[in-house]
């Protein structure tokens, strides 16, 4: 199936803002239930952003190819797999439909639309992490496109449910969501002043995982 420009990059909107609304959504929800037990209200919000995750890459992977994140697109493009004018669209694509998705959990919960978080998400284990998390991600996809297309949704869905265990900063991995939960204060917010710095290590680790990626995935080698 070959889709419209229009047609993957609303894919794409779309599908950003049901990730987002969905982490947001149920940090909020987790957190009135919770009962201040974080690992419970953690759990939840993990299990939650895991299984939307496989049920949009389903939906919308054959539209769009099922980005729904900056750092997936940028892996692609540096992989020559998308021009840079389509990437910039589907960067941009992705963050305003980040953003309605921290509006949308909102209004489901009866909060002010359009918040500023104060969750302080810094320091360099932090961003170590944001490093590890994107490099794990993109690695996740680029192998299982290869070996098992049929189950990159599933791969990447178990990944980031994992990644929230795993990783010191739960595992955004995706610089449309650190921006967009950027303008929430809820459970799953992020200080802007701390934005910057989960942005830059998500890249560099989806910048070398594609690296690394590409020589384990290379048919032609030199090496006996």
């Amino acid at each position: 199936m070959t889709a419209s420009i229009s047609r993957r990059l609303t894919a794409e909107l779309l599908g950003t803002l049901l990730l987002v609304a969905t982490v947001v959504g149920s940090g909020i929800m987790a957190e009135n239930l919770a009962g201040g037990n974080l690992a419970i209200a953690l759990l939840a919000n993990a299990i939650a952003t895991g299984a939307i995750l496989v049920v949009l890459i389903l939906m919308f992977q054959p539209i769009s190819g099922a980005h729904f994140n900056p750092a997936v697109s940028f892996a692609f493009l540096l992989r020559g797999e998308l021009a840079l004018a389509t990437a910039g669209l589907y960067v941009l694509a992705q963050i305003v439909g980040g953003l309605l998705g921290s509006v949308t959990a909102h209004l489901m919960f009866e909060l002010d639309p359009l918040q500023l978080s104060t969750r302080v998400r810094t320091g360099s284990a932090q961003w170590f992490a944001e490093f590890v998390a994107a490099f794990g991600l993109v690695a996740t996809i680029l192998t299982t496109v290869r070996f098992r297309p049929d189950a990159v949704a599933y791969a990447v869905g178990l990944f980031i449910t994992a990644g929230y265990w795993f990783t010191a900063s739960t595992s955004f991995a995706n610089p449309a969501v650190a921006i967009a939960r950027a303008f929430t204060d809820t459970f799953s917010g992020i200080r802007g002043l701390d934005v910057p710095g989960f942005i830059l290590a998500e890249l560099v680790g989806a910048a070398v995982a594609v690296w690394l990626v590409g020589w384990l995935l290379r048919e032609t080698s030199d090496e006996n």
